[in-house]
């Protein structure tokens, strides 16, 4: 059972439930929003050229922070602050790591949606075989 105390350790429910429902405005194309995404950013972008390149990859790292920050926050793992965070809070700063990556990849690419794709299924071929199955190691 979680105790909501703070700096009483927290541990995730078997189950997050996500706190908004996907709507019809939310579920278009993912790459069509990472696109867009991208086009926004590299309008403003301050530095432009490998170093803005750099830099839009290096902003990973940042986000990755923010995670392991929500898990700590979660668990109550800082006895200064205790549970700052939900787990709610760890998916949002998760789906802002996978967003930090898709935007960097088409940074990379303009053909990211093809390198996802085939990346994806090598990985997946890798891991769960070319049926879909856990093969037998």
């Amino acid at each position: 059972m979680n105790d909501s105390r703070p700096g009483t350790p927290q541990h995730p429910p078997a189950s997050v439930s996500p706190s908004v429902s996907p709507s019809p405005s939310t579920t278009t194309d993912l790459w069509d929003t990472v696109d867009a995404l991208w086009a926004w950013l590299d309008a403003g972008q301050p530095v432009a050229g490998r170093e803005g390149l750099v830099l839009r990859i290096l902003k990973l790292s940042e986000e990755v922070g923010e995670v392991a920050q929500a898990v700590i926050g979660a668990t109550g793992q800082n006895p200064r602050k205790g549970t700052s965070h939900s787990w709610e809070d760890v998916q949002s700063e998760l789906c802002d790591v996978v967003i930090t990556a898709l935007v960097a990849l088409r940074t990379l690419t303009p053909q990211a949606r093809e390198v996802f794709a085939g990346h994806l299924t090598r990985v997946a071929r890798r891991s769960l075989g070319t049926a879909g199955k856990r093969t037998a190691h």
